[in-house]
């Protein structure tokens, strides 16, 4: 959720409170592991609207207006507190850069940047999100889409509007497109998947996730099929915050954090969309299923690569609430029988011990206003390998080693081989480069074809601007390190200082950035954040690169396994 307009202040009263009750239970035991299942329900999405068009042709429509108060933003846990007594973790120790230098680096999407619809961006803060195609990367910010190639050519630019002002669904898709944009490519039937949410108020349903999904493998003049799908229902008029996708072997997969017309936290839900379906711009079959307030923020898995062996459930992760712990649930879905179809957990995975704190925390220069750290959660997205068999979920957040550090990057891989979850993590971390001055947060991460991982992340300070970095390790570098050090991959040169909503200088800094594989070599990284630039403290800018390990071997993944799934 955003900072885009009028902030109420008794929300991020009464989700503190809430959180606090939550908190109290953590002396308790945690939820067992794999404790039992959520009921599921099943609907028939109707056969989508098509575009049947260039993008470049699409006709100027104007992002809504955000009215959305401040949700998430708010839910932190409460300060000063060590999850679980243990003394803060030693320091990860500097290592001399020797990560790869930037292949590509170019302009995403900036705020006043001129899309079909207007302005591309809508408030603050972006969400830079993103993901690469054989020919394509693909951004979404908060609210419009960019289709670049990879030299850098912006080779289109349109709000979300504007993409569906032909829809003529009836629902607040086709004019209502609100923000929180995920981008997904789907290297099995190599097409792409753009969504955000829609409604004409935050507290008041009915609640829609719009859902695009090219009709090729060409965003620019393919064609999409529009899917307008209701997040809410009778029983449960809810709005689907923080809404997160992922591509799996026999689906797509999403979460979404539910808030009621009081805007008090309602519980997490999940769905199964067919992915079959979809890209044949078909009627879809959707499960959904509720977790109740004890959990927040869930990730689908997103597969690259060799896929998981056929009958494998999907994956969701999230940071526990009640324990020191990633948590794991399996979504089995049998399409052929949908009332088969389980959703189980969680299985909790054993993490090291980190200190809570308030999100408002990352110093900029020249200005006493600090950023959140959406520290509260696992950022997108929960990445899964299958390498020689090895079958990994990858995930990373931030946190904090005391109550006056730095933020820095907690990763981990946890093994989840033949649908046994491990318990405890083939490996883990907690980075700072040596507890360097620097505050890290709002990580992302993906891992190549060989098995070497890269993390990007923003960094800031008092005396450094927020800008963008990554770094990495190969397979064969000591477990739990950042064998091959940092990088920069762009630096910022001016601080967030503008109003938005109730805040004079807003807070967030995004919900999210997006490191992602390019399916042609199962190589290339690519990474994509915001930052400002000198002299304009207000229009947000974003910044898209490439990097590769010299190590890597290509393979080519791109459908390469589509017999297998059938479609």
């Amino acid at each position: 959720m955003n900072t885009r307009t009028s902030c109420s202040t008794p929300v991020g009263l009464v989700l503190s409170l809430f959180l606090l009750a939550i908190w109290a239970l953590a002396g308790s035991p945690g939820p067992v592991n794999g404790q039992g299942s959520a009921p599921i329900t099943t609907f028939t999405l109707s056969a989508p609207a098509v575009f049947d068009g260039d993008v470049r042709n699409l006709p100027s429509v104007a992002a809504t207006p955000d009215e959305r108060p401040l949700l998430t933003t708010d839910v932190a846990r409460p300060t000063g507190t060590r999850l679980d007594g243990a003394p803060a973790p030693a320091e990860s120790p500097a290592v001399p850069n020797a990560m790869p230098s930037p292949s590509a680096s170019f302009e995403g999407l900036a705020k006043n940047d001129s899309c079909a619809g207007g302005s591309c961006g809508g408030g603050w803060p972006p969400d830079t999100n993103g993901d690469v195609g054989p020919n394509h990367y693909v951004q979404a910010v908060n609210t419009a889409v960019g289709i670049f190639n990879k030299s850098g050519t912006r080779l289109a630019g349109f709000t979300f509007n504007s993409l569906w002002s032909g829809a003529f669904t009836g629902t607040n898709c086709d004019s209502q497109n609100r923000g929180d944009p995920v981008v997904v490519y789907d290297p099995q039937g190599d097409r792409w998947i753009v969504s955000d949410f829609a409604f004409a108020s935050s507290t008041a349903t009915p609640f829609y996730e719009c859902i695009a999904v090219s009709r090729g493998a060409d965003p620019v003049s393919g064609g999409w099929y529009l899917y307008a799908l209701r997040a809410d229902d009778a029983s449960h008029p809810w709005l689907n915050d923080y809404p997160k996708l992922g591509v799996w072997r026999d689906g797509l997969y999403m979460s979404a954090n539910m808030f009621n017309s009081s805007l008090s936290f309602a519980g997490v839900r999940v769905w199964a969309l067919n992915l079959a379906q979809m890209e044949a711009g078909a009627a879809v079959t959707v499960l959904v299923a509720d977790l109740s307030t004890s959990y927040f923020a869930l990730l689908p898995s997103n597969m690259r690569g060799m896929p998981p062996p056929a009958g494998t459930p999907a994956y969701f992760v999230s940071q526990s609430w009640l324990s020191t712990a990633f948590s794991v649930w399996k979504f089995a879905v049998n399409w052929a029988t949908p009332g088969a179809s389980t959703f189980t957990g969680p299985t909790n995975v054993s993490q090291t011990a980190y200190t809570t704190f308030s999100n408002r925390i990352i110093p900029q220069p020249d200005t006493a206003s600090r950023l959140d750290s959406i520290g509260d959660r696992l950022m997108m997205q929960a990445q899964y390998r299958n390498i020689g068999g090895v079958e990994s979920l990858w995930v990373a957040h931030t946190v904090r080693s005391s109550s006056t550090s730095t933020t820095r990057l907690q990763w981990a891989q946890i093994n989840v081989t033949g649908g046994t979850i491990a318990t405890t993590p083939v490996q883990q971390q907690i980075y700072s480069n040596g507890g360097d001055a620097l505050y890290r947060w709002i990580p992302s991460l993906a891992v190549d074809g060989n098995g070497n991982m890269a993390i990007g992340f923003s960094t800031s300070y008092t005396s450094s601007y927020p800008s963008l970095a990554y770094a990495g390790r190969l397979a064969a570098d000591p477990l739990g390190t950042l064998g091959q050090g940092e990088a920069t991959l762009f630096a910022g040169s001016a601080s967030q200082i503008t109003a938005c909503g109730s805040f004079p200088a807003c807070p967030r800094w995004g919900d999210y950035s997006a490191m992602t594989i390019d399916p042609t070599d199962n190589c290339t990284f690519w990474y994509t954040n915001e930052y400002f630039a000198s002299g304009d403290t207000v229009n947000w800018r974003t910044r898209i690169g490439s990097f590769k390990f010299a190590a890597c071997v290509p393979s080519h993944v791109t459908n390469q396994y589509l017999p297998v799934i059938m479609r």
